[in-house]
């Protein structure tokens, strides 16, 4: 990819910053992430898929860099080859290593858009434009070959209405207590996302756990399979109550091996990432549904991601693994020194 440098000035407005330093620190770690995948992968059509992401993973930290050095920004460090073990054993299947491309591939392209939308500088919304094109033509590639492995998951059907029809109360009290109408189309696309995604996070983190040195990550990990697997079971339940397929879970694919691949630093930042991921979903599905038992559910579901980021947050600072993002000037620190 190609950057159109600003003619005026190359001064970054704090959306701007953020959205690169985020996707650096991403981006970084994806390459550690695909090195290994690249070194335990199989299936040459999935060896394809993971080879695309390495690069455009590497393309993405070169012009990171470039816009970041420009407005005189000091570039993050991210996760390095200390961060990565390429010659630990198989921990996941190639299946697992395609839909864990699917899923991140999910979420680049949700924080692409939302980057192009906080840019002010053509150039940087240009970057990020190209983004989103490499990152549509990847998923589709992926979607497509994901069809054919024996694990795909679809979203549930339903038939078309006969007719147009309006709802005559909101029946709030009555779907709590009472008879339930059916799931409707967005109720239905939100649970099941929201399961197959939230059983991805379960499923990693029980592979975390069992590769984690630090205690006090591995012990996080044991808890947010718990309640990541009592989310999942929730939405599952909504679901089969109208009768409905649940995605695929994806615990069997992976191995007993107990040699971590990467650093408990990266763990626990995928695992931050995931969860502060998650509350965008579930905030999201929380306003597409009138259903007070599924708003109930969302809301523990919510609860326990807060939780669970918190816990992550603490566990990065004690052990002094979470890189500080470009702040504000602070003014009472100058003023205090000031006076010395």
């Amino acid at each position: 990819m190609s950057i159109i440098r600003g003619t005026k000035t190359n001064f970054l407005t704090s959306a701007e910053v953020s959205a690169l330093w985020l996707q650096y620190m991403g981006d970084s770690m994806a390459i550690c992430v695909y090195k290994y995948f690249l070194k335990i992968v199989e299936n040459k059509d999935i060896e394809t898929i993971l080879e695309l992401s390495f690069q455009f993973a590497e393309s993405h930290i070169k012009n990171i860099t470039e816009f970041l050095k420009s407005a005189n920004f000091q570039i993050p460090i991210g996760f390095t080859e200390s961060d990565v073990n390429i010659s630990a054993p198989r921990l996941f299947s190639d299946q697992f290593l395609l839909f864990y491309s699917y899923i991140m591939t999910i979420h680049g392209l949700s924080a692409y858009s939302l980057a192009v939308t906080n840019s002010e500088r053509k150039d940087i919304q240009n970057y990020f434009f190209e983004c989103m094109v490499s990152s549509r033509e990847l998923f589709q590639k992926i979607v497509e070959l994901a069809k054919k492995q024996p694990k795909y998951s679809s979203v549930p059907s339903i038939p078309s209405p006969h007719g147009a029809k309006f709802m005559e109360s909101p029946g709030f009290i009555s779907n709590l207590i009472g008879d339930k109408r059916p799931l409707n189309s967005s109720e239905i696309s939100t649970l099941f996302f929201n399961s197959m995604k939230t059983g991805f996070i379960r499923s990693l983190a029980l592979a975390f756990s069992q590769v984690a040195v630090n205690e006090d990550v591995r012990n996080f990990m044991l808890k947010h399979v718990k309640l990541a697997g009592k989310d999942v079971e929730s939405f599952d339940d909504l679901l089969q109550k109208d009768h409905l397929p649940i995605p695929e879970k994806w615990d069997a694919e992976i191995t007993d091996s107990t040699v971590s691949p990467f650093s408990d630093k990266l763990i626990m930042f995928h695992s931050g990432f995931l969860v502060n991921a998650a509350l965008s979903y579930y905030g999201a599905s929380l306003g597409s549904t009138f259903r007070s038992d599924i708003i109930i559910n969302y809301s523990k579901a919510f609860t326990h991601a807060m939780e669970g980021g918190a816990s992550s947050f603490n566990i990065m600072v004690k052990n002094g693994w979470l890189e500080k993002q470009p702040e504000a000037i602070d003014r009472k620190s100058l003023a205090q020194e000031s006076n010395k």
